[in-house]
């Protein structure tokens, strides 16, 4: 059968180029930096991206928040697996077996956590997408309660789940309240939250949330991701921290922030980590986590649970970066946390900051557009590090107000 001749073939070119023709007119177009970092001289990196060879950048916006990724009990212990195992698992874990270096990590992360099981996921965005849709999927009528500022993948989740969803406002207890009240009686509930917003950077009230679960009799889903490793005096989280981590259902972490390497986990009791290992496709049908990575992050972990001088290292120099930032009339947000979010307030603006201070300074940080944060709450996100030196801070602030001088920026009050 032959086209009609007065129907036009559709321009399936057209159709994408439009699509990324809307992202350069709203301003909101993602580049991404050609950049090798420096082996031990964290934030020291190498930017590929505009010049001829490699010039010499500090990285100001990296998610390894710890330089844990840089330590050298971590690269010994990928090295030493290498040699030992060679690269990859081998499959998934079904059909090639636990590497024995998984079985130690989750072990390890059972214990960060107080838990009876941990499974580890190829990802953070994985292990929150697996776990949230298969337990929708089991808990028959299940509603979840979700915060408004979840995670793209916890959301993601949920949605697979097929599970009626009530959202409640952000970190808003008596909204979560009041939703719970109205779900009926003896119906399965489920609340997901986070412990740490990163972009925002505060922080959820986990006790008060386990209380409300207590009394309406739902289960908790605690995602950890910008937590692990930050805080608790064994680096478990901020439920480590606050001594509440007992009292929660399921913490999700990840292994590629302060941990410093890759992948996602999920800690609970034995039973769920059955279910989720039996019934997850992300699981099931998913090639496991090269041993390589597993023994670097079991490095990182045991290293953290001992050491708290990273974290203190980073606590003093987020506050620090904070005050100067605020001594210097910049925009910087309240944050309780080591997220420092500076705001700008429009997408074009905060591309072009960061496209100066790096072409000029040799800073790097990258801005944060919606679908990230609403649309007029544009930023750049700063994570300081303990490797991050009072003059590097002293050159990023002096560069900023230059910049927003230059770009006449309404400065703080």
């Amino acid at each position: 059968m032959t086209q009609n001749s007065d129907e036009r073939a559709l321009d399936y070119n057209h159709v994408f180029a439009q699509a990324i023709d809307r992202l350069h007119s709203e301003g909101r177009y993602r580049v991404f930096i050609d950049i090798l970092r420096n082996k031990g001289m964290f934030p020291n990196a190498r930017c590929f991206a505009g010049h001829n060879g490699p010039k010499p950048i500090t990285v100001w916006c990296s998610n390894d928040y710890l330089a844990m990724g840089q330590h050298p009990d971590v690269i010994a212990a990928m090295e030493e697996a290498l040699h030992d195992v060679g690269a990859g698992s081998g499959g998934t874990r079904n059909i090639g077996g636990n590497t024995h270096y998984h079985v130690d990590l989750e072990g390890e992360l059972a214990d960060l956590h107080g838990k009876d099981g941990a499974l580890l996921f190829t990802s953070g965005y994985v292990s929150n997408e697996a776990a949230l849709a298969t337990l929708g999927r089991l808990l028959p009528g299940c509603i979840v309660f979700s915060d408004a500022l979840n995670h793209a993948s916890m959301i993601a989740g949920i949605r697979h789940s097929g599970c009626e969803k009530r959202v409640f406002r952000h970190n808003d207890l008596a909204h979560l309240e009041e939703l719970l009240a109205a779900a009926p009686v003896g119906v399965a509930k489920l609340i997901a939250f986070e412990s740490v917003y990163s972009m925002d950077g505060d922080v959820a009230p986990i006790a008060e949330i386990c209380d409300l679960a207590d009394k309406y009799n739902a289960l908790t889903y605690l995602d950890e991701v910008h937590a692990v490793g930050m805080y608790g005096p064994r680096g478990g989280g901020i439920s480590d921290r606050d001594g509440v981590a007992h009292r929660l259902t399921i913490i999700e972490g990840t292994l590629a922030k302060a941990i410093g390497v890759m992948g996602g986990y999920i800690a609970a009791d034995r039973t769920i980590i059955d279910v989720i290992r039996s019934y997850a496709p992300g699981f099931i049908f998913t090639t496991s986590l090269s041993p390589v990575l597993v023994a670097g992050a079991l490095a990182s972990v045991r290293h953290l649970k001992a050491s708290s001088a990273e974290r203190d290292g980073q606590q003093a120099a987020a506050a620090r970066l904070k005050a100067m930032m605020r001594d210097a009339g910049l925009p910087v947000m309240a944050s309780t946390t080591h997220i420092v979010p500076l705001m700008v307030g429009d997408p074009v603006k905060a591309k072009k900051i960061s496209d100066i201070l790096l072409a000029e300074y040799g800073v790097y940080v990258q801005p944060i557009n919606y679908p990230t944060v609403p649309r007029g709450t544009e930023r750049l996100r700063f994570t300081p590090g303990p490797t991050h030196s009072e003059a590097m801070m002293r050159e990023l602030v002096e560069a900023l107000a230059e910049i927003w001088d230059r770009l006449e920026i309404r400065k703080a009050a």
